[in-house]
């Protein structure tokens, strides 16, 4: 954000900066309105350029962002079954083993 602030203060420096010197100029009232026009327009043109420059990076980051967040959702839903399934393996293992030492008892 910081340097969005720099360059649309560097930006509104320039225009000032083109506005007062086309104003002081020697030159008629129509021409000199006519050149503000072109200026103010060749300004307005390169400021929307260069803010749907910086809204593409944003949406382009966020688009990265959300697409991590996703395979970081799939692969924790992947470890959790594998863990889920490895704990059901480990309990019917342990409920044969105890089954197994439940008859060894019995035929005691």
């Amino acid at each position: 954000m910081k340097s969005d602030k720099i360059i649309l203060g560097v930006l509104g420096g320039v225009a000032v900066g083109a506005l007062l010197g086309v104003l002081f100029a020697p030159d008629k009232g129509d021409n000199t309105r006519k050149k503000i026009a072109d200026k103010s327009s060749d300004y307005a043109d390169e400021l929307k350029y260069k803010l749907d420059n910086i809204l593409g990076t944003i949406t382009q980051k966020y688009e990265k962002i959300w697409a991590e967040g996703e395979k970081l959702v799939a692969e924790g839903k992947s470890k959790m079954n594998e863990v889920k399934h490895d704990g059901e393996d480990l309990l019917a293992q342990g409920k044969a083993s105890f089954n197994e030492v439940k008859k060894d008892i019995n035929s005691i």
